[in-house]
């Protein structure tokens, strides 16, 4: 029932009333007595916010219902509320016909596996702790969150100057944003600013090919920069000065590196999947730090910075975790501070380009039993090459470069990612990682 960032999938299929309905009962039963409710721009999350909220009332929680917003925002107001948990309804970038739910702790942190499986369990089995008629839980609506997260924002940067912003909501929820970067006193303009859950502007994932009209509109103007949100707000993309979409690993390396060179520990460590590029260890590694990988999900990032000497978290989809602030990915944080960088360091192209981009190399490859290819990956590298990660997959590290080998989380695939310092070596590894591929589905496959 939940990926690694909740529950999302088509609404009337996957996602309906009546699974909202037990996802509120369950939450209700697992003894969290308050929770904050609220939902991004799509139609359809009035109708499951509705039906978790009598979900949780049924079973005795109350609900706190912030309305529309940034998933940050509501995330980041659990603890002030002084509320148990925060459920979002939101399919974050996923396209307009989804929707999901998401479910928060009061760090600002997504559900673990271990609360995720409770909730499904209670489901499965269909265990709820109903009450009396007496002793439903309320309902009540706050409408002052967005400022308060606002303010925390504001005071989380410090700009020696005001740069000009384009910032492309996406018809999101994230309008917070330019009301942060207006209050810094930078000069806002938006794209796509009207909320709307059909999204007309452009498709909700900010990327290299959604975001074309940011990046011609920054490149005709006198904008410094352009930031991008997806459906939600919880992630960041950018473009620079010149309209070039800024590279996802490369805005995560910009974004740790300023991260380690401003906190107090002696030797600070950056959370990253496992597919995150060199370029981020070794921009790191001139500033003193290191990576930490974790399993692709921003939820994973966001658990290993609960460790002391981790400082900050990312995922190159665009999640950016600032554990001293929060631990759930924050799309109008991370633009405030890249407006910082920007401000306080010179324009945005120059930042990039501090950074190594090396050749990498992806493919997917349609599987019958994916997993089953991945364990005979997984026996054949362990024989043959000395430095092996199986914490997601199976990565393999060589003097060179590395690989890594993963199923897909939804699809019958097997993925496959390589990445050197040379073209030579990308392809050669690359390689390599394709032939134990293919000697590993035709084990899998074989007659017994």
């Amino acid at each position: 029932m939940f990926g690694t960032s909740g529950i999302r999938g088509t609404v009337g299929e996957d996602v309906t009333a009546e699974l909202a309905l037990e996802v509120g009962r369950a939450v209700a039963s697992e003894g969290f007595d308050t929770v904050v409710l609220g939902r991004d721009v799509r139609e359809s999350g009035t109708m499951l916010v509705d039906a978790v909220a009598a979900g949780l009332r049924e079973c005795g929680t109350d609900v706190i219902d912030v309305g529309l917003e940034s998933t940050p925002t509501i995330a980041q107001s659990i603890a002030p509320l002084e509320a148990d948990a925060g459920i979002v309804v939101t399919a974050s970038h996923n396209p307009a016909t989804d929707n999901g739910i998401k479910l928060w702790t009061p760090s600002g942190k997504a559900f673990g596996p271990d609360r995720r499986e409770a909730i499904e369990r209670r489901i499965r089995e269909a265990e709820y702790d109903t009450v009396r008629w007496d002793e439903l839980g309320t309902r009540r609506r706050r409408n002052d969150v967005r400022e308060a997260h606002a303010e925390q924002i504001v005071e989380a940067v410090s700009l020696d100057r005001t740069p000009s912003v384009v910032v492309d909501l996406g018809n999101g929820a994230g309008g917070i944003t330019p009301d942060v970067l207006d209050e810094l006193g930078c000069h806002v303009r938006t794209l796509n600013g009207q909320p709307d859950g059909s999204f007309p502007g452009r498709p909700s994932e900010p990327n290299a090919d959604t975001l074309e009209t940011l990046a011609t509109f920054v490149a005709n103007t006198d904008a410094e920069l352009g930031i991008a949100h997806d459906g939600d707000a919880d992630r960041t993309m950018a473009v620079d000065e010149t309209g070039t979409f800024v590279p996802k690993d490369a805005l995560l390396a910009l974004f740790a590196r300023a991260a380690v060179e401003g906190c107090d520990e002696p030797e600070p460590r950056v959370a990253a999947p496992v597919d995150t590029s060199l370029a981020v260890d070794d921009a790191l590694t001139e500033a003193g730090a290191s990576v930490t990988r974790t399993r692709v999900g921003d939820v994973y990032v966001a658990e290993r910075t609960t460790e002391d000497d981790v400082v900050f978290g990312g995922e190159p989809s665009g999640a950016w975790i600032w554990p001293a602030e929060s631990r759930c990915p924050d799309g109008p944080l991370a633009a405030a501070k890249l407006v910082e960088l920007v401000a306080n360091r010179g324009p945005l192209s120059e930042l990039v380009a501090e950074i190594d981009r090396y050749p990498i190399r992806r493919t997917s490859l349609e599987v019958a039993d994916k997993r089953g290819a991945v364990a005979a990956v997984r026996t054949r590298v362990q024989e043959r090459y000395d430095e092996v990660d199986t914490l997601d997959g199976v990565r393999v590290e060589t003097e060179a470069g590395w690989f890594l080998i993963r199923a897909s989380g939804t699809e019958p695939l097997v993925r496959i990612t390589a990445e050197a310092r040379s073209e030579g070596d990308a392809d050669r590894i690359f390689e390599e990682a394709n032939e134990t591929v293919d000697r590993a589905i035709e084990e899998t496959s074989a007659p017994t």
